[in-house]
This record gives C-alpha cells, structure tokens and sequence, in this order.
C-alpha cells in the first residue's frame, strides 16, 4: 500500500513538472499573452482643399482686382467634388458673388471633367448683414465707408439672392466671368475675371464705375452649404467680412482648420517571429507573396498565408474586425483594432494599408519590435514611433485622397498603373502627415 501511495506521488509531480514546462519556452522565458491596439487617431475632415484668393495675375501683392485683371487658383478633386468661393461686390455694402450652396460640380455624371465657362452657375447674393444703400454711392460701402463693419444691420438678417432694390444692379457676366481649365486627370485652374468697365454701374447721382472684386476664399467640398445656406442668417465664420470689407483672412483661416484628407487604415497581418524579413524587403522588389494585395487593396489574406510557411514564424495572423464590431472592415477616425498573441521570443512585425494612397502601408522596419529586453522583460507602451510610411513599388503613386486609382476610389482591386519598383520609405512628391497624426499602437505585455 506503502508502495502504491509512493507511484502516485511521483504520477503527481511528474504532471505538475509538465504542466510548468509547457508555461515556459525551451530558454525558459515565460509565456507572455501581448495586447496589441491599433487605432485611427486621425482628424475627419470636412473639405479636401480650401484657399484664399487674393493677389491678382501678374501682381506680386494682394489687391482689389479691376477691368480685364483676374484671380487664378488651381486644385485637385476627386469625383464627387464641388467647388464655392465667394468674392464681394465692391460697391455693395454686402453683395458678393457666388455659386448657389451646393456649389459647382467637378465632374459629370459619367466621370468626366466640367470644364469651360461656369458663369451661369454664379449669382449675386445678399448676405443680409448690413442695410443697403445705393451701389456705387453709399456711404457705409467699402470704398467710402471710414472703416470696416460700418453700416447699420439689416433687418432681413438672412442670406438671399441680391435684388435690384435701387435699378442700377448690372447682370453678373456684366461684372464677372469664371472658367475651369483641367490641367490633369484630378488637376483644375479657376480663372475669377472682372469683365466690367467704367459704364458698369450707373448711379443716380450721374456717375458711373466700373465694379471691382475683392479677394475672397475657394473651397472643395462634398456636401452643400459650405460657405452659407440661403434663408439662413449667416453663421459667425468670416463671409461677412468678405461680403461687407473684401477681408478674406478670417473665413479662410475657418476654412483650412477644416481642410486636409481624412485618413482610413485597413485591415492587416502581424507575426511573431526569430528572423528579420517577414513580410517585405527592404530595397528588393515585392516576392508575389501577398504584400500587393496588402498594400494596394488592404487585403490581408494572401500574405498572412504566405508566411505561414516560413521557419523563423513562431504565430501570426490577421487584424480585421474593428473593435467593438462584429464583421470585417476599415477602420476611420476614432475606431482601432486590436489583437493577442503568446509569445516568449522574437519580435513582433505588423502592415496595415494607408487607405488614401495607391500602394502605401504603415510597418515596423524588416527587423520588426523586438518584443523583450535584454532582462527579459516584455515591452510595454506606445510604439508608434517605431512605424514607418512603406511604399511598395508595386502601382505608381497618385495624389493621396485624390487619385482615381486609390481603393475609396477605384472600379475594382489593382486598377493602377505598374510601376515595377522596389518596397522603400515613402519618397515621392506629394506630402504625408506625420504617422503621430494618423495612427496609434500600443502593446501590453501581461
């Protein structure tokens, strides 16, 4: 019995020692459970491109512009987009010209440019700020008033089209003319002209004038009411001191807090691994093995599988559910993913898509994050300073946010021209916001 007793003893601790041994690696370094959270610390942004115009062709310094001067400005827009500006009506006390809110569409419905003269798309409008006097004549009008925001406030505090309320108001093509040059697939040129002249505007003291424009904002947008919406008073964000004074600073400061590409991250592929390389070369050409897709289309299923089979992977495996969601997807603005895995060596490498761009992605350097200290302790803490912007080489770069070959934008995956080149940091002409801007990961190991 003695004996009996004894065996058992010895079954017990032979099962606790392989209970342990399975909590440990072959170096003993304890398993460690690492929490992985990535998350879209981008700004939603309302416009794509925004602008004051105010230095007139062929000047060096802003000016009013008169007969036969004209503003340029140029832009890129993806389909979809719109163009407003606004430009005051020099002798008004609150005048300015316009397109109707939902502004000028870009492009027609079979994906083409609008280009051409886009006057008959302008109106003069009434910013119903101040009380009207007689164009040309009032006092409280900018090239007579004493200073800015003199005239007494309108009763009718809302925007409205300009009526000729005195008989002497001249048509819009008398006073402006607006065209839209392409000078790319996404490229434009506005042209803002005065075509007046010294018998524009005739008053009833007998003179007459031409009728300047002042300097005023463009904007880029998708949705209407940018800049005003008509019956509605205006909000406090500048028009009217474009309207009333020919100051375009205020609104176009209003403007540019709102303006930029509103970044999307993808789903993607992590790996725990011994060796560097894992997923991508740096200064060699993408393999074939999945990084394309990755990259271009932010399909992570090939090369997850693709690495799979190499010897120095110890896990891996795909981020593609937004936290907090319950199937797969991009994550915006304020949204994350977040994934675990065990480990007790290695380094830990991870892409994910930069969504608003042809074939960028964001990744640790080919080494990856070196998961343990020297002491063998797991990491812990913000690592985003460790990522980087990645270029594939795989499709030629277009302008991010704009180009018609970028996933939020194309017919279908790998539409884009190929450009055959080398995986690289992102080198090109066009600019990227810091990665601190965009993107925040976090690991915890527990």
């Amino acid at each position: 019995m003695k004996q009996k007793i004894l065996t058992l003893v010895m079954l017990l601790l032979v099962a606790a020692g392989c209970e342990k041994s399975n909590s440990t690696s072959p170096n003993n370094q304890e398993i460690t459970m690492f929490q992985v959270n990535i998350e879209n610390v981008a700004q939603v942004y309302t416009y794509t491109a925004s602008d004051v115009f105010n230095t007139p062709v062929g000047s060096s310094s802003p000016a009013p512009i008169g007969p036969g001067d004209a503003y340029e400005f140029s832009f890129s827009a993806a389909p979809g987009s719109r163009l407003s500006f606004a430009t005051m009506f020099v002798h008004s006390n609150d005048l300015f010209f316009a397109p109707a809110q939902s502004g000028i569409e870009l492009y027609n419905s079979m994906g083409n440019q609008n280009i051409g003269d886009v006057t008959s798309q302008v109106s003069l409008w009434d910013a119903g700020t101040e009380v009207n006097q007689e164009p040309g004549i009032g006092v409280d009008q900018a090239p007579r008033q004493s200073g800015p925001n003199n005239g007494a406030s309108d009763a009718n505090m809302n925007v409205r089209l300009a009526i000729n309320e005195f008989g002497n108001l001249p048509s819009v093509h008398e006073v402006i003319q607006v065209t839209i040059q392409s000078t790319s697939q996404t490229g434009f040129r506005v042209r803002i002209e005065n075509v007046s002249d010294v018998m524009t505007l005739q008053t009833s003291d007998g003179s007459s004038h031409s009728v300047p424009l002042a300097p005023g904002v463009w904007v880029i947008h998708g949705m209407d009411n940018p800049l005003f919406t008509s019956g509605m008073p205006l909000s406090d964000d500048g028009l009217e001191a474009i309207a009333e004074d020919g100051n375009p600073s205020f609104l176009g400061e209003v403007l540019e807090a709102e303006t930029g590409i509103t970044q999307i991250i993808a789903p993607g592929v992590w790996v725990n691994h011994t060796n560097d390389n894992p997923l991508f070369v740096d200064g060699m050409m993408d393999n074939g093995d999945g990084l394309e897709a990755l990259a271009e289309d932010g399909s992570p299923d090939a090369l997850n599988s693709s690495v799979m089979s190499l010897m120095d992977v110890l896990s891996n495996g795909i981020f593609n559910t937004p936290t907090g969601n319950s199937s797969p997807g991009p994550v915006p603005p304020g949204g994350s993913y977040s994934f675990e895995f065990e480990a007790t060596d290695g380094y830990l490498s991870f892409a994910t898509m930069l969504v608003q761009s042809n074939d960028l992605f964001l990744s640790p350097n080919t080494m990856g994050i070196q998961l343990f200290n020297n002491s063998g302790s797991a990491i812990n803490g913000d690592i985003t300073h460790l990522l980087s912007i990645w270029d594939a080489g795989t499709e030629v770069n277009e302008e991010p946010g704009i180009g018609l070959n970028q996933a939020p934008r194309q017919s279908g995956p790998d539409m884009g021209s190929d450009e055959n080149g080398n995986v690289r940091l992102v080198n090109d002409m066009y600019n990227y916001p810091d990665l601190s801007n965009i993107i925040r990961v976090t690991i915890l190991g527990m």
